[in-house]
């Protein structure tokens, strides 16, 4: 598991697996975020293992399924809901936690600085460059 924090109450991380839950609770999460649809994971990764394995360890989850290159406002609009309902960190994950990284930027356009929203997930290789548009746009609304 490769935990990538963005904020101090948000991170980033590639697939999790079930056996990882406890020690993302341990962590202090606890609200987890599946931006992978579920067509791009084998079953055991899928995410109903994931929800059981989250809910046992006492978290909140949340199934926000990001597409690739179709990102929609309904994901934008569900991970800024899933951050602000949350009682504390939230860890959101994908293939790489590129997606997760995206809709946290565009979910705080206008709230931060676009320039912030794009350095701090490039700390971690995540490239939002291609975004400055998009978060700009949706500062302005």
């Amino acid at each position: 598991m490769d935990i990538r924090p963005l904020t101090e109450d948000y991170a980033v991380s590639p697939q999790i697996s079930p056996e990882d839950v406890a020690q993302i609770a341990a962590a202090g999460y606890t609200t987890l975020v599946c931006n992978r649809p579920d067509a791009e994971n084998p079953p055991e990764l899928q995410v109903a293992a994931i929800r059981d394995a989250a809910e046992a360890a006492g978290l909140r989850f949340v199934d926000n399924p990001v597409v690739g290159g179709a990102i929609s406002l309904d994901n934008v609009s569900a991970q800024g809901r899933a951050i602000t309902d949350s009682a504390g960190p939230v860890l959101a994950y994908c293939a790489s936690g590129n997606r997760s990284s995206i809709v946290w930027a565009l979910a705080h356009a206008g709230q931060r600085p676009t320039d912030e929203l794009i350095a701090v997930p490039a700390r971690h290789g995540y490239r939002l460059e291609p975004f400055r548009q998009t978060i700009e746009q949706l500062a302005k609304q």
